[in-house]
């Protein structure tokens, strides 16, 4: 995916309750920025999720206490 630069007008307020969010979450302010307008563009069905990672650990007979 390619990235294009984009000047962005944005109130002082917002900007600074937007880097506060950043720094809880651990990302740039552009990153968090980007989430945040990726994610209304999903909830409002403008894009579809393209890939979504899915992590779940099953749990097998030999990792189960009770077999043993």
């Amino acid at each position: 995916m390619s990235k294009k630069a984009y000047p962005l007008r944005i109130n002082a307020d917002v900007l600074a309750a937007m880097q506060r969010w950043a720094d809880d979450e651990l990302r740039s302010l552009n990153a968090q920025i980007e989430y945040v307008l990726r994610d209304a563009l999903v909830r409002q069905g403008r894009v579809k999720i393209v890939q979504k990672v899915i992590t779940q650990v099953e749990a097998t007979s030999a990792d189960d206490p009770q077999d043993k």
